[in-house]
């Protein structure tokens, strides 16, 4: 039997998904599809925290970079980057791979984007795009979109291009409000689903820019696959059964029949907030928890950076992680090694998706067991 997986992505699938998955296809291009597409617009608005015409969501058949590369084609050729891990950094590798003129603000290791240096180097100078990962999930570290939206607000004509793949469905992010231009983020992090599948909202004013650029490609071209989205005809065959089981998370998450049995805190603490609330709030808390725990141990979080809500980096020093991690898996738990640079000397827990607070708990306690051998 594998052993539970708490890596930051996959993350486990419930058995009512892989059902919905495991469903006789249909007609890509059959009235049953279009409803299905359709379908998934308010439940996009509603994660996305997109209202009224300011923005349009869509989904498409790829995963997360490939909506980095959608993005940065419809840009136009100077793009910023706030670098602060791999993730982030990626952003900037694929520009510079798509032969945009790429400029760099860098951060250490588990700190926070320099968004005061963002700021600044905006005034200096004309960007086409500014980059920014809400949730880095090399490291931990998150920053909010307000905090994001409130420090680059005067970009001029800058495209405001935000990597969410670990933060979406974890914690509220308000595309309208904040002015975010592009956010995007794959289906097998805190939505808990199979990866293979894009989702983004992008702004009305980045769409009208995209119309300029020439460089848009075919199967990436934000415009094509945004208006076929709207009408509901993909140009090129789509990922059905996944379509079909993220319409199925969507109407439990915000029907609060998903949450009902992941937290720990009484009904009454819940009274009036919806679904996604809910969620958001249980990701909070086992993102806290788990910093609690590394604290009570004295494995603080990586960096002095702002937590993620679905991810975290705990720094272990001379500690052994291929041997913590072996011990872990024969507990049941899959635990991720650190990112890159950092594989040796971190681990990587992704409490996020459809994990009970209580699921966490068991976990944190094999962890201190383990963690009391060493």
């Amino acid at each position: 039997m594998r052993p539970e997986l708490w890596i930051p992505g996959p993350t486990q699938v419930r058995d009512e998904l892989l059902g919905v998955m495991a469903a006789p296809m249909m007609g890509h291009r059959s009235a049953e599809m279009r409803a299905l597409i359709h379908g998934l617009d308010p439940h996009l608005e509603a994660v996305f925290g997109v209202s009224g015409p300011s923005h349009r969501v869509a989904v498409h058949s790829c995963t997360a970079t490939g909506l980095m590369e959608m993005a940065l084609r419809a840009a136009g050729p100077r793009v910023l980057c706030l670098v602060h891990g791999a993730f982030s950094e990626r952003f900037a590798t694929i520009a510079e791979a798509l032969g945009k003129e790429v400029e760099r603000i860098e951060s250490p290791l588990g700190a926070s984007p320099d968004l005061a240096a963002a700021r600044q180097r905006l005034k200096e100078h004309r960007f086409d795009a500014v980059t920014v990962c809400l949730s880095e999930t090399s490291t931990g570290v998150a920053v909010s979109p307000a905090e994001v939206a409130a420090a680059l607000s005067e970009r001029g004509a800058a495209s405001l291009l935000v990597d969410a793949v670990t933060y979406l469905g974890a914690a509220a992010i308000d595309a309208s409000e904040h002015g975010l231009d592009f956010v995007f983020a794959g289906t097998q992090k805190a939505l808990a689903l199979p990866p293979g599948l894009g989702l983004y909202a992008v702004s009305e004013a980045m769409l009208e820019r995209a119309a300029a650029s020439t460089e848009r490609g075919f199967f990436l071209d934000l415009l094509r696959i945004t208006e076929a989205h709207a009408d509901a005809r993909p140009p090129m065959t789509p990922t059905i059964s996944l379509h079909r089981a993220l319409l199925r998370q969507f109407e439990d998450v915000a029907a609060g029949a998903v949450e009902a049995g992941l937290t720990d805190e009484a009904p009454s603490a819940l009274s009036g907030l919806d679904g996604w609330q809910r969620r958001y709030r249980r990701h909070a808390r086992m993102r806290d928890l788990t910093g609690a725990f590394l604290a009570e141990r004295g494995l603080a979080p990586l960096g002095g950076g702002v937590a993620s809500p679905s991810v975290t980096c705990a720094a272990l020093g001379s500690l052994n992680v291929t041997a913590l991690l072996g011990a872990m898996g024969a507990r049941g738990f899959e635990l991720a090694p650190g990112y890159g640079s950092l594989r040796e000397s971190t681990i990587r827990i992704g409490h996020m998706g459809d994990h009970s607070v209580e699921g966490l708990r068991r976990l944190l306690v094999a962890l201190g067991d383990e963690l009391d051998l060493v």
